[in-house]
């Protein structure tokens, strides 16, 4: 009777692994295809300065206030909001564009969640 509790147990996990596995290839499946898409849109590049930005895809929608700074291991982190997506800024330098996504988990940056 004491061996049939874990056999169950473990039955349970590995129905539950196995119903899992699916929503994680789909997940890869939609970061994969969000990366293409990235890949074909003109967007600010790594390393582009603030004015090359701004020269280049006009001025932002707004321009969000700045994170970190206090310590050379937290670097000022600037973030400018544009139709589709944010550019991101370590000091004055892009780091990264994100695009916004239809779940809108980060059209709206500004306020924590």
């Amino acid at each position: 009777m004491n061996t049939i509790k874990p056999v169950f147990t473990a039955i349970a996990l590995a129905l539950v692994a196995v119903a899992a596995a699916p929503s994680a290839r789909a997940g890869d499946t939609l970061l994969m295809q969000r990366v293409q898409q990235e890949k074909g849109m003109n967007l600010p590049t790594k390393g582009m300065s603030m004015a090359d930005v701004e020269r280049r895809f006009g001025a932002p929608t707004s321009k969000l206030d700045s994170r970190g700074g206090g310590s050379s291991k937290q670097p000022v982190i600037n973030r400018w909001m544009y139709p589709g997506y944010i550019v991101y800024f370590e000091k004055s330098h892009v780091i990264h564009t994100v695009l916004n996504t239809p779940a809108g988990n980060n059209t709206n940056p500004q306020s924590p969640k």
